[in-house]
């Protein structure tokens, strides 16, 4: 059997974010660049003027902030390399950048979710992942479904109430 020329290199893993997430990260990165780079380098500058460089824990501190501006700067640009915006989900059917509305059954509680790309995801805000369990079992369901995610602590089963498209900058 006669192996394509591609077959043994790794696909590069798209990031999935949302309008809003792609945004996001775009004025992080122009914030980055034009005014945290300015403001670290005159910090660095004032630090030099002090004298002793050796002993200066301004300008070591400094210097540890570029540091970290810099790797930050190239994990933005990094992420939004392989960037892939989804806003074209069937609608209501619940994909990324969708917000839904569930009825946990074992909690007897409704719950909202934002469905987001792994980059994006924050469960203390109320994203969640695609890759997660949750978004995983959850995703091209409409509202009125029943869906049971499996997880290791056993079986969650969700009813779908509503299914939105949302658009947060």
């Amino acid at each position: 059997m006669k192996k394509g020329r591609n077959s043994t290199v790794a696909e590069t893993k798209k990031n999935l974010l949302t309008r809003a997430g792609l945004n996001k990260l775009e004025k992080e990165l122009q914030d980055l660049k034009v005014n945290r780079r300015q403001e670290i380098a005159e910090k660095i500058k004032e630090a030099r003027e002090q004298g002793d460089l050796s002993e200066n824990a301004e300008y070591d501190a400094a210097k540890d902030e570029q540091r970290e501006i810099e790797e930050r700067i190239v994990a933005i640009e990094s992420l939004l390399k392989n960037a892939e915006v989804v806003d074209d989900a069937e609608e209501g059917s619940i994909n990324i950048g969708c917000k839904v509305k569930l009825y946990d059954k074992e909690f007897d509680e409704e719950v909202e979710y934002h469905i987001v790309g792994s980059t994006e995801a924050n469960s203390l805000q109320g994203k969640i992942s695609n890759e997660s369990p949750v978004g995983m079992a959850l995703l091209h369901h409409k509202a009125g479904d029943t869906v049971t995610v499996e997880t290791q602590a056993g079986a969650l089963e969700y009813k779908v109430l509503s299914v939105e498209r949302f658009n947060e900058e």
